[in-house]
């Protein structure tokens, strides 16, 4: 049977590696201890961050407004990420990759793709949630809840879907001249859709974004004119746009060098070397979120106090069942509860 219709499923990925010619995988054994070690920590702070978050969005009332429950549903796309890269870092280095199968391969970069589909999908509805409601001059758009549910369930069906891609049948795994080089079971042709789709989903958010700008400067210009003294920003919706315009510009500049390498590697660039960069790029997506609860608790007052006062509750459960289980430790070992009353 012809190579180049026949089909490699049962093969490991060392046998993909070595078709898209790379020796080893990501960082070396000594390099990728330090890794892991290191990436747990941010990881887990990933995780409990953005989990605060979405705790403080739940449990706040006045945050039960449009643009909190997107900012939510973005925290649970940034928790995602954080299981993504914990996955990715213990299913990666030169002894494991290769070893590898197919279907370890798709749910590896399945999570990442997801999560970051899901990220970019968040945005690009919060950014048009922002230009409603700054359109209208208010501080929260009129969504309601079944339209802003609507939405939270078709940002995850199309990040799934697009995660699925690959898997579903657009790979190289029954024509191996197709294959790229940073991801040696996905076809060149769909680094180059993926890589093209979120740069123009990212140039229609700064458009969005700068519409917005421009349409503010003019407002607060024209209400500076009719009102005496300065104009009360917090009750306007510039504050939540930088808030939005700060998590978009860490975004972009965490994920376009990424999306750009891709591109590269799909357009079969041989001189770029576009291996050398895999383990710098995933460092800048991880960086992405660990800022964004950053990014929302420093722009937020509300939300940082609200955070701080979970912590609390959290540290005082946890000293007040210790001390419980401490009393009746103490009360069960008590000589005094074991010694019968004397009879008079």
């Amino acid at each position: 049977m012809d190579n180049q219709n026949k089909c490699y499923y049962d093969k490991p990925m060392g046998f993909f590696y070595n078709n898209s010619n790379q020796s080893s995988e990501g960082w070396e054994a000594t390099q990728l201890i330090l890794v892991q070690c290191v990436g747990s920590i941010f990881c887990s702070f990933i995780l409990v961050a953005n989990a605060m978050v979405i705790a403080a969005v739940v449990t706040n009332r006045r945050f039960h407004y449009p643009f909190y429950y997107l900012l939510a549903n973005l925290a649970a796309s940034d928790f995602l990420a954080g299981i993504a890269y914990i996955y990715l870092m213990f299913n990666t280095g030169p002894s494991v990759s290769p070893v590898l199968t197919v279907q370890k391969y798709f749910i590896r970069q399945g999570l990442l793709d997801t999560s970051l589909s899901a990220s970019l999908a968040n945005l690009l509805v919060i950014a048009l949630e922002r230009y409603i409601s700054v359109m209208s001059w208010k501080i929260h758009s009129n969504l309601n809840k079944w339209r802003v549910t609507l939405l939270i369930v078709l940002v995850w069906a199309i990040s799934i879907f697009m995660g699925a891609v690959p898997s579903l049948g657009w790979n190289c795994i029954c024509s191996l001249k197709s294959c790229s080089t940073l991801a040696p079971i996905f076809t060149r042709s769909y680094l180059i859709f993926w890589s093209v789709s979120n740069l123009v989903v990212f140039l229609i958010m700064v458009s969005i974004y700068l519409r917005i700008y421009i349409y503010v400067r003019k407002k607060t210009t024209v209400l500076k004119a009719h009102t005496s003294g300065s104009i009360n920003r917090k009750r306007t919706p510039i504050k939540l746009i930088k808030t939005v315009m700060t998590v978009l510009g860490v975004f972009v500049f965490c994920w376009t060098p990424g999306l750009v390498v891709l591109l590269l590697d799909g357009l079969k660039c041989e001189k770029c070397n576009v291996s050398k960069f895999k383990s710098w790029l995933l460092l800048l997506a991880v960086l992405n979120s660990v800022m964004n609860p950053i990014i929302y608790s420093y722009k937020d007052d509300e939300m940082w106090t609200t955070i701080k006062n979970l912590l609390r509750c959290v540290c005082t459960g946890t000293r007040r069942q210790r001390s419980s289980r401490a009393n009746i430790r103490a009360n069960s070992s008590s000589p005094e509860t074991n010694i019968p009353e004397m009879p008079l």
